[in-house]
């Protein structure tokens, strides 16, 4: 079964962690995996930054180390849309509560790219793995993420179906709320 979980991230949408949790039997190469991964942050950023995959059982490997304190995930190939996620230290924090379903960490705040846009099939339920009935999948251009920063949410919009194209909030009144940026390239 394949389990979808947003990176959002990332993925994130966060979408950057959907790719933590799906079943791909058709898994890019490391080359292939570093070049989606490095999509989603600023050149910059995404040159020194670790690279990780992650298999069917949600088990973390690291394609190159790193030495700016980010981590990039490639693409999730079960959404329709490019969805590659970067995030710093409070974001990773963020993002292993997510793919545990545990609470995030207290006092953490993280910050994500999400340059190649991303996917989700839900923006108010972060473990759905496809949108509810008579709904489209919320597509975000490219953003990047204010993570785990509490009732800083409070005054961004909760749309099922956001605008997004205005910052929003993805994932309202559960622990992963986050809010969404949109950003040119």
């Amino acid at each position: 079964m394949r389990a979808s979980l947003t990176f959002a991230l990332l993925a994130c949408t966060a979408p950057f962690v959907a790719y933590a949790a799906s079943v791909d039997t058709t898994a890019p190469s490391d080359a292939e995996a570093i070049a989606s991964a490095e999509s989603a942050a600023p050149a910059a950023v995404a040159k020194d930054a670790e690279i990780v995959t992650f298999d069917a059982q949600g088990n973390m490997r690291t394609v190159r180390k790193g030495t700016n304190g980010y981590i990039c995930m490639p693409d999730n190939p079960d959404s329709p849309g490019p969805d590659p996620m970067c995030v710093d230290k409070g974001g990773m924090a963020w993002t292993m509560a997510f793919v545990s379903h545990k609470d995030p960490p207290k006092g953490v705040i993280g910050f994500a790219y999400m340059l190649a846009g991303g996917s989700d099939p839900n923006n108010m339920d972060p473990f759905a793995t496809k949108p509810p009935p008579g709904r489209q999948w919320v597509t975000t251009g490219p953003h990047v993420m204010l993570i785990n920063v509490g009732d800083l949410v409070k005054d961004y919009p909760t749309a099922e179906q956001p605008d997004t194209s205005k910052p929003y909030v993805m994932y309202p009144n559960t622990p992963y709320a986050h809010i969404m940026v949109p950003v040119k390239p």
